[in-house]
Protein backbone atom coordinates (compact mmCIF):
# COMPACT_ATOMS: atom_id res chain seq x y z
CA UNK A 1 0.00 0.00 0.00
CA UNK A 2 2.89 2.52 -0.74
CA UNK A 3 2.11 6.21 -1.33
CA UNK A 4 -1.65 5.79 0.17
CA UNK A 5 -1.96 8.88 2.12
CA UNK A 6 -5.66 8.99 2.37
CA UNK A 7 -8.80 7.37 3.29
CA UNK A 8 -12.00 8.37 0.98
CA UNK A 9 -15.14 8.85 2.95
CA UNK A 10 -18.51 7.70 1.07
CA UNK A 11 -19.90 11.30 0.59
CA UNK A 12 -16.16 12.25 -0.80
CA UNK A 13 -16.30 10.03 -3.50
CA UNK A 14 -20.37 10.63 -4.50
CA UNK A 15 -18.55 14.19 -4.70
CA UNK A 16 -16.15 13.26 -6.82
CA UNK A 17 -18.21 11.01 -9.07
CA UNK A 18 -20.96 14.04 -9.16
CA UNK A 19 -18.09 16.45 -9.29
CA UNK A 20 -19.61 18.73 -6.71
CA UNK A 21 -17.95 22.00 -6.66
CA UNK A 22 -16.52 21.36 -3.17
CA UNK A 23 -14.73 18.57 -3.63
CA UNK A 24 -13.33 19.36 -7.20
CA UNK A 25 -12.03 22.37 -5.79
CA UNK A 26 -10.47 20.08 -2.57
CA UNK A 27 -9.00 17.80 -5.60
CA UNK A 28 -7.40 20.77 -7.24
CA UNK A 29 -6.04 22.94 -4.39
CA UNK A 30 -4.13 19.63 -3.18
CA UNK A 31 -3.22 17.80 -6.48
CA UNK A 32 -4.99 14.24 -5.06
CA UNK A 33 -4.32 11.54 -6.89
CA UNK A 34 -5.46 7.92 -7.37
CA UNK A 35 -2.92 6.28 -6.16
CA UNK A 36 -2.92 8.45 -2.92
CA UNK A 37 -6.37 6.89 -2.13
CA UNK A 38 -8.10 4.02 -0.27
CA UNK A 39 -11.66 3.19 0.35
CA UNK A 40 -13.27 0.34 2.75
CA UNK A 41 -15.51 -2.08 2.54
CA UNK A 42 -18.21 -0.02 4.30
CA UNK A 43 -17.84 2.20 1.90
CA UNK A 44 -17.87 -0.54 -1.16
CA UNK A 45 -21.07 -1.85 0.71
CA UNK A 46 -22.93 2.00 0.77
CA UNK A 47 -22.00 2.92 -2.78
CA UNK A 48 -22.69 0.04 -4.46
CA UNK A 49 -25.65 -1.16 -2.19
CA UNK A 50 -27.44 2.31 -2.83
CA UNK A 51 -31.26 1.29 -3.35
CA UNK A 52 -32.56 1.58 -6.96
CA UNK A 53 -28.73 2.27 -8.47
CA UNK A 54 -28.79 1.72 -12.06
CA UNK A 55 -26.50 -0.34 -14.04
CA UNK A 56 -24.85 2.89 -15.27
CA UNK A 57 -24.67 4.31 -12.07
CA UNK A 58 -22.34 0.82 -10.47
CA UNK A 59 -20.41 0.86 -13.33
CA UNK A 60 -19.05 4.48 -12.99
CA UNK A 61 -19.06 3.22 -8.95
CA UNK A 62 -17.07 0.20 -10.05
CA UNK A 63 -14.62 2.47 -12.76
CA UNK A 64 -13.89 4.74 -9.73
CA UNK A 65 -13.19 2.19 -7.31
CA UNK A 66 -10.86 0.27 -9.53
CA UNK A 67 -8.27 3.34 -9.51
CA UNK A 68 -7.93 3.52 -5.50
CA UNK A 69 -6.64 0.93 -3.00
CA UNK A 70 -9.23 -1.34 -1.20
CA UNK A 71 -8.75 -1.97 2.42
CA UNK A 72 -11.05 -5.01 3.61
CA UNK A 73 -12.24 -5.30 7.29
CA UNK A 74 -9.69 -7.02 9.41
CA UNK A 75 -9.94 -7.88 12.90
CA UNK A 76 -7.97 -4.84 13.60
CA UNK A 77 -10.27 -2.84 12.21
CA UNK A 78 -12.94 -4.44 14.01
CA UNK A 79 -11.43 -4.41 17.35
CA UNK A 80 -10.50 -0.55 16.87
CA UNK A 81 -13.99 -0.17 15.61
CA UNK A 82 -15.83 -1.95 18.83
CA UNK A 83 -13.13 0.72 21.03
CA UNK A 84 -14.86 3.62 19.19
CA UNK A 85 -18.23 2.46 19.66
CA UNK A 86 -17.60 1.93 23.35
CA UNK A 87 -16.23 5.04 23.55
CA UNK A 88 -18.04 7.46 21.48
CA UNK A 89 -21.60 7.93 20.51
CA UNK A 90 -20.86 7.38 16.31
CA UNK A 91 -23.14 5.01 13.79
CA UNK A 92 -21.67 1.69 13.17
CA UNK A 93 -20.78 2.71 9.19
CA UNK A 94 -18.57 5.62 10.73
CA UNK A 95 -16.60 3.80 13.27
CA UNK A 96 -15.60 1.20 10.66
CA UNK A 97 -14.27 4.16 7.83
CA UNK A 98 -12.67 5.85 10.67
CA UNK A 99 -11.27 2.74 12.70
CA UNK A 100 -9.61 1.70 9.07
CA UNK A 101 -8.26 5.17 8.41
CA UNK A 102 -6.80 4.70 11.83
CA UNK A 103 -5.72 1.51 11.35
CA UNK A 104 -3.80 2.01 8.02
CA UNK A 105 -2.43 5.66 9.53
CA UNK A 106 -4.30 7.69 6.76
CA UNK A 107 -6.11 10.76 6.34
CA UNK A 108 -9.60 10.56 6.32
CA UNK A 109 -10.99 12.94 3.60
CA UNK A 110 -14.70 13.14 4.05
CA UNK A 111 -17.47 16.12 4.34
CA UNK A 112 -19.06 14.75 7.86
CA UNK A 113 -18.22 17.45 9.92
CA UNK A 114 -19.90 15.34 12.96
CA UNK A 115 -17.53 12.24 12.01
CA UNK A 116 -14.86 14.52 12.02
CA UNK A 117 -15.59 15.98 15.43
CA UNK A 118 -15.65 13.19 17.09
CA UNK A 119 -13.10 11.53 15.53
CA UNK A 120 -11.31 14.74 16.27
CA UNK A 121 -11.83 13.97 20.06
CA UNK A 122 -10.28 10.50 20.23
Amino acid sequence: MSGVKYLLDTNFILGMLKATPETTQWVSQRGLLADECAYSAITRMELLGFPGITLLEDQLIRSRLSSFAYLPITAEIEDATIALRCAKKIKLPDAIIAATASQHGLDLLTFDATLLATIAKT
